[in-house]
């Protein structure tokens, strides 16, 4: 059955997406320059061998990012979904996972870089609300980079009775909050772990942060009220894939 498509912009979006052997990329649409550019970056594979290929002009491009202000760079690809991971059964898999909780996060722009630094560091998977998840967002594709092709994106339609579901499979909630108790390098990250981030603004739906066994900041200067969620996102990833090749 055909799966419904949709339009990404931006070189790392379209080379990521083309690399992906799990992705079908129905039509690409290039600038003559983009395209010695793909040749440039993949001589020993032709990432569009099998692809629709139509060379525009970086003017005939515009109308596919200008709506939301986006640079194309001369890239501009159609792709269809990936199929959605099972969590159920991925959990099932693996031992010592880390998973990310997305309670309430909606900007496309700070999902794509969370994602692309979760990728970078080594997290498993990431949970979203799916009514939540902009699947078919430029931006996000873009904020991404690509590392989008590479990540395991849970969508799920509750995120309380999940995490339930999760700590019943011997999963620990740390919640992420600016009133935590404790500096979230000084937990010993061993096991099964959640990390739970809530919206900027709002937090943790205060329903959600039940399900956290702890509460955790990040400690940062008094001078600075709060980070951007990627921000603070990116620095625990570090932290944990830096303990995590230290074991």
């Amino acid at each position: 059955m055909s799966k419904s498509s949709f339009f990404i912009v931006g070189q790392h979006a379209v080379l990521e997406a083309l690399k992906n052997p799990e992705r079908r990329v129905l039509r690409v649409f290039l600038t003559e320059e983009s395209k010695k550019n793909i040749h440039r970056k993949s001589p020993k594979k032709n990432l569009l061998n099998e692809v629709k290929v139509y060379f525009k002009t970086k003017k005939e491009l515009d109308k596919y990012s200008t709506k939301e202000n986006l640079l194309h760079q001369g890239y501009v690809a159609e792709i269809e979904h990936l199929e959605k991971p099972n969590l159920k059964e991925f959990v099932k898999k693996k031992n010592n996972i880390t998973l990310v909780c997305l309670d309430g996060i909606t900007d496309p722009r700070n999902i794509g870089s969370l994602i692309r630094s979760a990728t970078s560091f080594n997290i498993d998977g990431i949970i979203i609300k799916e009514r939540h998840y902009p699947r078919e967002s430029k931006l996000m594709y873009k904020a991404s980079s690509g590392a989008i092709e590479y990540m395991n994106i849970f969508e799920v339609s509750n995120i309380n009775s999940t995490l339930k579901n999760l700590k019943d499979k011997n999963f620990w909630v740390y919640g992420f909050d600016s009133e935590g108790k404790k500096d979230f390098k000084n937990i010993e990250w061993k096991g099964n772990n959640i990390l739970l981030f809530g919206s900027e603004g709002f937090g943790m739906h205060k329903h959600t942060s039940k399900y956290a066994d702890f509460l955790v900041k990040i400690e940062i200067d008094s001078k600075v009220e709060s980070l951007n969620i990627s921000n603070s996102a990116a620095i625990v990833f570090h932290h944990l894939n830096y303990i995590k090749k230290k074991s």
